[in-house]
């Protein structure tokens, strides 16, 4: 399978956390970094940052919930594994222009979401692969994630605690395993022959609860409203 290196055109700029990014954290053990951004119009919530993950994710209820077309998706010729081995289902990919922003500054990037047929009470794992393009760099002491915009501001996008604590919490609830996906099988791993429906286990991700995002009525006037 090729890969398609991207150029990272992020202004060269540092990226720091202080004390004062501390301030807002409630104290945590091992909440994920769970946050919002905007793709389709809307703003999608509990988009899981995951550096463990080699591919950027969208599950199935999200991309029915988002109204997008099955004309949309591209074939996707490689495979995506769990961490014990797992194959996942993969319908396809499709590319969306997706915005991270903090109330003052902003960033609309181009991402190739990986549509995986699996509940989930994530909407979207955000991977390696648009956290490297977009020089962003999270910070689970400080739960957030900062990145550099076109015109060299930092933007500056805190977890939702609240979600990611309920999200964890669900995951231990459910012993279910805490994995991430990746395209290549795990070391040791015989990697499977046919493609099939992926195990609870499969993904970094809890099968349990809706799928919750809400609307952006500016950008999307005609917007279907859904539930949060």
């Amino acid at each position: 399978m090729s890969v398609e290196i991207v150029e990272d055109h992020s202004p060269d700029v540092d990226i720091m956390f202080t004390k004062g990014d501390l301030r807002d954290v409630v104290p945590h053990d091992n909440d994920p970094i769970v946050i919002s951004l905007v793709t389709a119009g809307r703003t999608v919530h509990r988009v899981l940052v995951d550096q463990g993950s080699s591919a950027d994710v969208m599950f199935w209820p999200t991309f029915e919930k988002l109204q997008l077309s099955l004309d949309q998706l591209r074939p996707y010729g490689g495979c995506l594994y769990g961490f014990a081995g797992d194959q996942v289902e993969v319908r396809g990919y499709i590319e969306l222009r997706t915005t991270f922003t903090d109330g003052l500054a902003s960033r609309t990037e181009k991402i190739r979401y990986l549509v995986v047929n699996a509940p989930s009470a994530y909407n979207i794992l955000l991977g390696r692969p648009t956290l490297n393009r977009t020089g962003a760099v999270p910070s689970t002491r400080h739960m957030k994630v900062q990145l550099p915009s076109v015109e060299g501001l930092i933007i500056t996008i805190c977890s939702d605690q609240k979600e990611a604590k309920k999200c964890y919490e669900n995951s231990l609830k459910n012993k279910r395993s805490v994995c991430h996906v990746t395209t290549t099988p795990p070391p040791g791993a015989e990697p499977a022959q046919e493609t099939r429906r992926v195990s609870d286990t499969a993904l970094e991700v809890v099968a349990e609860g809706d799928v919750p995002m809400e609307d952006i009525e500016a950008r999307s006037e005609n917007a279907v409203q859904l539930e949060r």
